[in-house]
């Protein structure tokens, strides 16, 4: 993943994936996201519902370790892939972790929203 830091004036950091987004906005081009991608289907995950049908079609099974979060896991290996339970949260950072624990099968990509 890349990035800028930006610094506000209250002293709090946050990394912005894309610092042109603002200009973008301003400009009418829209905002970009990232969005989940099941390479075999060439879907876009848009709901944790669609998400939960890949994975069990997978060998992922529900994991009820912890109450605020939605997990998955395989009996063949000692992943666990861990979500937040409110899809508006579903960021970059979960989709990377479950390309890299389902390899050649999901791809993060860039959509623009108007």
């Amino acid at each position: 993943m890349s990035g800028v830091w930006m610094f506000k004036s209250n002293g709090v950091i946050r990394l912005v994936e894309n610092p042109n987004s603002d200009m973008m906005e301003s400009g009418g081009g829209g905002r970009r996201t990232k969005v989940l991608v099941h390479l075999p289907s060439g879907q876009a995950v848009t709901s944790y519902a669609a998400l939960e049908r890949i994975l069990f079609g997978l060998g992922w099974e529900r994991y009820y370790g912890e109450p605020e979060l939605l997990q998955f896991h395989k009996r063949s290996s000692i992943d666990l892939i861990s979500l937040p339970l409110d899809f508006q949260r579903f960021s970059s950072v979960y989709m990377y972790d479950i390309v890299v624990k389902n390899p050649n099968l999901f791809h993060v990509r860039d959509e623009y929203i108007h």
